[in-house]
């Protein structure tokens, strides 16, 4: 696995190439999810009012899943311990959500096929069918979705009470999605040219 570590406006000396190679490189590995690229972008703020202008960015691509972290520190250093820290938590969560599971599922129905081989095994298909089942699409909604302007989308996210809102851009006729973000204020997802 290769770790491409670049820098933004900014010199990457060798020292701070080997550690950030090792430092992530080393923590993707212990988890054994085989990486189809590994990019890391250094960049440092040029703002002095910033408390902690050193940022690194971390793009970890694993068969069609993207996991992503910026992280910000005093030190670039730093930076680097963190988003290695937080990129193993995310590369951890999609394995064991994804992959592990359905490894433990295939294998609990190899077992319950091979009963006669395993006769102490005694499975409950419906303990199974309903653990396999966790993944799966539990409810479909069909909607509508009304021609409006973003400013029309913004009443309609504040009487429904969700945390996203689907509709068609009356202007240019474009799907769009308006959501809630988690720091205040709300984004808005445009259907592309």
């Amino acid at each position: 696995m290769d770790v491409i570590v670049s820098g933004r406006k900014m010199l990457v000396t060798d020292a701070l190439r080997n550690y950030a190679e090792e430092k992530i490189g080393g923590a993707i590995e212990v988890l054994d999810v085989d990486p189809t690229s590994v990019e890391v972008v250094l960049r440092q703020e040029k703002n002095p009012a910033n408390p902690r202008p050193a940022v690194c960015e971390v793009t970890v691509l694993v068969k069609g899943h993207l996991a992503r972290v910026e992280e910000t520190e005093e030190d670039m250093y730093a930076a680097i311990d963190v988003a290695a820290a937080k990129v193993v938590r995310q590369l951890r969560k999609y394995k064991t959500r994804i992959i592990d599971k359905r490894t433990r599922a295939t294998e609990k129905i190899v077992d319950y096929v091979h009963e006669d081989a395993h006769p102490e095994t005694e499975l409950d298909l419906d303990k199974l069918m309903s653990e396999l089942a966790d993944d799966e699409v539990v409810r479909t909604k069909e909607i509508d979705f009304a021609p409006l302007t973003v400013d029309e989308a913004l009443i309609e996210i504040d009487l429904i009470g969700h945390d996203f809102y689907a509709f068609t851009e009356r202007d240019t006729s474009k799907v769009c999605v308006l959501y809630r973000r988690n720091d205040g204020g709300y984004g808005l997802l445009k259907q592309a040219d």
